[in-house]
C-alpha cells in the first residue's frame, strides 16, 4: 500500500521543486560543486509529486532498469536508506548517476506528470538517497551468500567497469578490476570536473564496490603489463570485461594544431581533474592558459572544458560550435548553467586555423560563419560555409573537444579480437566479443556515449558472463 496519501489531482498541483546552487559568480571562480541538491524538505515535496504509476514508462526509460516508482515510495516514507538500496538493486553507482545522469532525455522524459506537468525530478531524487546514506554514515555492507571459486577480470575502471564488476560481485564470483593509472573512476575521474562531480563522491561510491569483495589493481597496463591471453592462462581468469573507454582525442585537423597551447579535451581535463593541476603549485601538474580561451565542441566534454577554462582564471571564455544551439548534444541544465556563468556560445561557427605569435604560441583562432544547407540522404541537412564571413578571434588557448577514440593497446595485442575501422571493439548483442570468454562495453564498443549507456553495458555483460560461467563449469 502507498504511503501517498495525496490524491493524484492533489500530486499534479504540486509545484517542481528547485535545488539549491553556487551563485554563478562565485562558482565560475572555484572548482566547488554547482548544483547543492535536494534538502529533506524539499525531496519529500518533490518525492510526494509521484504518480506511482502501474505501468511506469519512466524505469523504461532508465537504461539500467531501476524501478523508479519504488525507491520515490521510500522517500515518502522517510526511509532514505531503504531507497538507495532499492536502486542499487540495479545501479551501484546512485550518488554519480544522481549528478550526471542526463535523465531530462530518459527516466524523466518518459514520465507521465510530464505529459501536461513537469516531470518528477528523478535524478535529484537518485542523488539525495545516495547522499543522505553517505552523509549520516548509514551505510552497510551487503551479505553475499554465495561466494564463488570464479575469477572474473575486469579492464577499467570507469563506468561500465565499475558496474559489470559490482553486479558479478553480486552473484558471488571473485572479480579483480585491473586499471592502467594510479587512480580508479575512468572518465568519471579524469573526463568529469570536480564541479559536477566531487572526487570524494567517487572515492565513496568506489568503497561500496569494494565491500562487495571486489579487488582494485592499480597501474596495470593489459596490453603491456599483461596480455588478456596472460590473464586467462597464467592467471586463471575465466572471463574477461573489457571496458577501458576511448582515451585517443580527435583533432580538427587544421593549421597551426601544433602551436603551444592547444589542447585536446582529453588531455586538458585529465590535468585538471587527475592530476589536479586546478591547485598548482601545491599540485606537481601545472596547466597554462591564456586570459582568452576558445573550446570547440558541443557535447559535454566541451561543456566541461569551456567552463573548467573560467574557474581556471580566463577572462574570457568562448564555446565554439558549428551547428544551431538545439543540436548540441550537451545536457541542457549543462548549457544553462554555462550561460549563467559567462560563458560566450559561438554558434554556426567553424575554426579554419590556428594562428601563432613568433614564439609559437597561439594568439588567435581564423573562423567562418556557417548556415544550414539543404537535407543530404539522412534527410539532415548540414552547416555550410557563409561566403565571405571569416574573421579572427583573439585567443591564447585552443581546446579542442570533437571526440575520442578508444584506446588501441588491447585491439593491438589480443590476436582474434575483431575490431571495426574506427578502432572500436567489436560485440554482439550480449557484448559477446569475437573472444568467446571475453566481452566489452562503453565508449570501447561505440567510441563514445553516455555514463549510463556506458553502465547499462556493463550490466549486460555482467548477466552474459555469469550464464557462460554457469554453462562452463571450472575445470
Amino acid at each position: 500500500m502507498s504511503a501517498n496519501t495525496l490524491t493524484p489531482q492533489q500530486r499534479m498541483a504540486l509545484p517542481r521543486q528547485k535545488p539549491l546552487e553556487q551563485d554563478p559568480k562565485a562558482r565560475s571562480r572555484n572548482f566547488q560543486e554547482v548544483c547543492f541538491g535536494f534538502d529533506e524538505t524539499r525531496a519529500r515535496e518533490e518525492a510526494n509529486r509521484c504518480l506511482e504509476c502501474k505501468n511506469a514508462l519512466c524505469v523504461k526509460g532508465c537504461p539500467v532498469g531501476v524501478n523508479i516508482p519504488a525507491f520515490i515510495s521510500k522517500i515518502v516514507e522517510k526511509d532514505y536508506v531503504g531507497a538507495v538500496q532499492k536502486i542499487r538493486e540495479q545501479n551501484y553507482l546512485p550518488a554519480v548517476c544522481g549528478r550526471v545522469c542526463p535523465q531530462e532525455m530518459q527516466c524523466e522524459a518518459q514520465c507521465v506528470l510530464g505529459k501536461k506537468h513537469e516531470p518528477v525530478s528523478i535524478g535529484k531524487l537518485e542523488r539525495f538517497v545516495a547522499d543522505y546514506e553517505m552523509q549520516n554514515n548509514l551505510f552497510k555492507s551487503p551479505v553475499i551468500m554465495n561466494r564463488l571459486d570464479r575469477k572474473v577480470a575486469v579492464v577499467g575502471s570507469g563506468p561500465a567497469g565499475l558496474t559489470c564488476a559490482a553486479e558479478l560481485a553480486k552473484l558471488g564470483y571473485q572479480v579483480t578490476v585491473f586499471e592502467a593509472l594510479h587512480a580508479v573512476g575512468g572518465v568519471l575521474r579524469y573526463g568529469i570536473p570536480e564541479f559536477r562531480l566531487p572526487k570524494t563522491i567517487l572515492d565513496t561510491e568506489m568503497e561500496r564496490i569494494k565491500a562487495l569483495g571486489v579487488k582494485v589493481v592499480l597501474n596495470f597496463v593489459v596490453g603491456r603489463t599483461a596480455t588478456l591471453d596472460e590473464l586467462c592462462n597464467e592467471m586463471g581468469y575465466e572471463a574477461i570485461f573489457l571496458g577501458t573507454g576511448a582515451g585517443t582525442p580527435k583533432f580538427l585537423d587544421i593549421p597551426g594544431e601544433s602551436l603551444s597551447g592547444v589542447y585536446s579535451a582529453n588531455e586538458f581535463l585529465t590535468r585538471v581533474n587527475l592530476m589536479k593541476a586546478y591547485g598548482f603549485p601545491e599540485s606537481d601538474t601545472p596547466i597554462r592558459i591564456g586570459k582568452r580561451v576558445a573550446v570547440c565542441g558541443g557535447g559535454n566534454t566541451a561543456m566541461d572544458a569551456v567552463r573548467t577554462a573560467m574557474r581556471l582564471g580566463a577572462e574570457k571564455a568562448y564555446l565554439v560550435y558549428r551547428r544551431t544551439r538545439a543540436e548540441m548534444p550537451a545536457r541542457v541544465e549543462e548549457i544553462h548553467h554555462a550561460e549563467e556563468e559567462g560563458i560566450e556560445f559561438m554558434f554556426m561557427t567553424n575554426p579554419l586555423e590556428v594562428l601563432g605569435d613568433d614564439k609559437n604560441w597561439v594568439k588567435g583562432l581564423r573562423l567562418q560563419k556557417m548556415e544550414m544547407g539543404e537535407p543530404d540522404a539522412s534527410g539532415r541537412r548540414k552547416p555550410v560555409p557563409v561566403k565571405g564571413s571569416e574573421f579572427v578571434l583573439d585567443v591564447e588557448t585552443l581546446v579542442e573537444a570533437i571526440g575520442q577514440a578508444p584506446n588501441p593497446i588491447i585491439q593491438a595485442t589480443t590476436p582474434g579480437l575483431s575490431v571495426t575501422k574506427w578502432g572500436t571493439v567489436v560485440v554482439d548483442e550480449r557484448m559477446t566479443t569475437s573472444r568467446p570468454n571475453v566481452y566489452a562495453g562503453g565508449d570501447l564498443i561505440t567510441g563514445g556515449s553516455k555514463v549510463i549507456l556506458a553502465m547499462q553495458d556493463g550490466q549486460k555483460a555482467a548477466s552474459s558472463i555469469h550464464e557462460y560461467l554457469q554453462a562452463h563449469p571450472k575445470k
